[in-house]
């Protein structure tokens, strides 16, 4: 959420910010509400101050010559209470719209972030790994892998529809290797393990920017709860309505979770295979720092992402999101993607980002610097998807008789060292 304070005194800086992102959203109309938010607020504030001075005389009335006045003051004072009533309700329905309308302003991009109108103008950062020279075509992960009869998506979608997969043989064996690789990869990283629910209520998901704007992409399980799109949520919660100590910062945090999503937005996009499934897995990093800290802790994560690719010897790119392309939470982000040799194209596989105070402002999570209270500054990332990474692994570690060799720092968790 951004800072009411901000779009008062500097409202042309937000609406640059919205510019920059290609939004659409009306910065005036929620100013035209805080006016009149304002107002009412003042009137309020006079009918209690008016009440507050009505009481003390009252107080201060004394024997029988001043009862005729007191009974004026004590008629007075019921009706200031109706008044009153009447002032707070309308009072906390401007409030409620005026914050419920905010809920759906994006995070200002860092001015850092480069300017840009559409995904074709993020910038590549660097470089990672080779790509691999194949002496026969090599063939995409789904071929790949019903070939080796450990993807059936044919008994998936008779279970639960389409775009859920179902693995087995070495394909579940390898999904379970690569969660415990990636966790241990973090755990050395100085993160903290999480194991959390993968039902949050709705309150989680305002605080992390899913909700109110992204209904449609979210699963609803009750009438307050929702199957997680992502670990995100849950870690990022953990500290909602704390305040926490500068000694405390960072707190780094790790999860594996299943992560559901109905993809509303996505028809006809990569319909097939393990790439856009409504559920999948996804180790996930979420950092909570020092405000002046958030960008050097972003490039850290963005380097903990990395090393698990890294590790896996897939080749990979950095590459920085323009200002259109910003996540709706994110003051800048970074995405990670592998080379996919069987599709002939670069695929995320992980999206690193530094939130600043956006999420911590709906949390309601500060630090205290002795007297003063502040909003932290939070940072989420994958570390990373689990269902792209296997894609990816098969895809590069093809052979030309169909087996999939293993990479060599993955084979402990996995048991051998290839897939016949």
């Amino acid at each position: 959420m951004i800072d009411i304070k901000i779009i008062r005194e500097n409202s042309a800086i937000i609406k640059e910010g919205l510019k920059k992102r290609n939004s659409k959203f009306n910065l005036d109309e929620i100013i035209l509400l805080d006016v009149d938010y304002r107002k009412v607020l003042k009137e309020n504030e006079e009918l209690k101050a008016k009440r507050n001075k009505i009481s003390d005389e009252i107080g201060k009335v004394k024997g029988t010559e001043g009862q005729g006045g007191r009974e004026a003051l004590i008629k007075e004072m019921q009706s200031l209470k109706q008044k009153i009533k009447d002032s707070d309700e309308k009072l906390n329905g401007f409030e409620t719209t005026l914050i419920e309308q905010m809920f759906y302003i994006p995070n200002i991009p860092d001015e850092t972030v480069p300017v840009g109108k559409s995904p074709e103008d993020n910038k590549v950062v660097r470089h990672s790994g080779e790509v691999r020279k194949f002496g026969f075509e090599p063939l995409d992960h789904q071929t790949l892998g019903e070939n080796l009869k450990i993807f059936d998506f044919k008994t998936a979608s008779k279970l639960s529809g389409s775009r859920f997969a179902l693995l087995k043989n070495e394909g579940a064996k390898l999904e379970r290797a690569l969660i415990n690789f990636m966790i241990d990869i973090h755990l050395t990283r100085g993160y903290k393990e999480i194991f959390p629910p993968f039902i949050v209520e709705k309150k989680c998901l305002i605080g992390t920017g899913q909700l109110p704007k992204f209904e449609e992409e979210l699963y609803k399980c009750g009438d307050n709860e929702y199957l997680i799109p992502t670990a995100e949520v849950p870690l990022s919660n953990i500290h909602r309505e704390e305040i926490l100590t500068e000694e405390q910062l960072p707190l780094k945090y790790v999860a594996y979770t299943a992560c559901f999503r109905r993809e509303a937005g996505s028809y006809g996009k990569d319909t097939s295979g393990l790439i856009r499934n409504h559920q999948f897995n996804k180790v996930e990093l979420v950092k909570f720092t020092k405000p002046e800290d958030s960008m050097v802790e972003l490039e850290k994560m963005v380097s903990d992402a990395e090393e698990v690719l890294r590790q896996l010897e897939l080749p990979y790119r950095v590459v920085e999101l323009c200002t259109a392309d910003l996540g709706f939470s994110s003051a800048k982000t970074y995405d990670l993607e592998i080379w996919m040799p069987g599709e002939k194209k670069w695929r995320e596989v992980s999206s690193v980002s530094n939130c600043k105070d956006f999420q911590a402002r709906r949390l309601n999570c500060k630090i205290r610097r002795g007297k003063k209270l502040e909003f932290i500054h939070t940072l989420n990332g994958s570390g990373v998807a689990v269902g792209r990474a296997f894609a990816a692994i098969l895809e590069n570690f093809q052979n030309s008789d169909g087996s999939v060799s293993i990479p060599k720092n993955l084979v402990k968790y996995f048991g051998k060292d290839k897939i016949t």
